[in-house]
């Protein structure tokens, strides 16, 4: 799994890619209807804790078992463990205040914070033209969430979600970064699989914070959102089998096509014209800072196979 693909089979690699973006598209529904029940803590644990079979039977089968099951560095685990885990449940929190649409928009400004992050802690140059980038997603990202600040109708809720999914996606630039340095020594599979027992385990920290039975449809949202994060991780792990990092990237934005399909379907959520061009800013500042890396040869295969748009 951390060596180069040794087949290059792009129709198989997109296809596996998009499948795997609309199944996390998918999920993310479901947790967002499940959080009407049940608080985001229990839902990042089912999230988390039933992707675990799922992510074993795929080692076992590839072969990776043993190297998923014994990490290297456990600390290394805790810490991405723990700030994954915080992004998941900023995210699903963001999920009960606004529409499917909206957080989907923000989200895309990680690349634009791990490009700053990268500079800050990791010594990369960050030229003009990647600056230019940066400014423009920062701006796009300005643009989608400004509203929750000017317009008086809304509520201080939608204002906090905004808030929420924002700081989800500084928080999934420093996980990317620190993925970055963990694969230097740590195998993908133990990366994989131990990003789910930490989340699990510190999801059941939130226990006191108000858990509740669910109800039977609530639970089997929340299980199938497991089982389908587990399926989509492990879908978007393979893609990078059969196509490079750099040509998989883009494909990315393809969840807001979804997210719009499934918000308008599913919840009655219409994106705005003013969040489709705050969108359309930061794809393309995201897009622009993709296309330079490639250029430069700063991709990290290993470090984008393991790194999930839900942290």
């Amino acid at each position: 799994m951390d060596a180069p693909s040794t087949t290059h089979n792009p129709k198989l690699a997109v296809g596996l890619k998009v499948t795997a973006i609309f199944l996390f598209m998918v999920m993310a529904g479901m947790i967002k209807a499940a959080t009407e029940d049940v608080p985001p803590g229990q839902a990042v644990f089912y999230r988390s804790f039933f992707a675990i079979p799922v992510i074993l039977a795929w080692l076992w089968q590839q072969g990776n078992l043993r190297e998923g099951l014994i990490p290297k560095n456990a600390l290394a685990h805790v810490w991405r463990g723990f700030f994954g885990t915080m992004a998941m449940g900023l995210t699903f929190a963001g999920l009960t205040l606004l529409p499917l649409p909206e957080v989907t928009a923000i989200g895309y400004a990680t690349p634009i914070f791990t490009v700053i992050l990268a500079s800050m802690f990791l010594g990369e140059k960050i030229r003009l033209f990647r600056i230019s980038a940066v400014i423009l997603g920062l701006f796009g990202v300005m643009i989608v969430i400004w509203p929750r600040f000017t317009v008086t109708d809304l509520t201080n809720a939608a204002t906090l979600g905004a808030m929420m999914v924002l700081a989800a996606s500084i928080l999934r630039a420093v996980v990317q970064i620190h993925i970055r340095q963990m694969v230097q020594s740590e195998h993908t599979a133990a990366i994989v699989f131990w990003f789910s027992m930490t989340a699990s385990i510190l999801a059941l920290l939130t226990v006191p914070f108000g858990w509740v039975w669910p109800t039977p449809y609530a639970a089997t949202l929340l299980v199938g959102s497991g089982l389908l994060g587990g399926v989509a991780q492990i879908l978007v792990t393979s893609s990078y089998r059969y196509g490079g990092a750099s040509m998989l990237a883009p494909f990315d934005y393809t969840s807001m096509i979804f997210a719009v399909l499934i918000g308008w379907v599913v919840f009655a959520e219409l994106p705005t014209f003013v969040m489709l061009v705050g969108s359309a800013l930061v794809i393309a500042g995201g897009a622009i800072i993709l296309w330079r890396e490639q250029k430069l040869g700063l991709e990290r295969r290993q470090a984008r196979a393991v790194t999930d748009p839900k942290g």
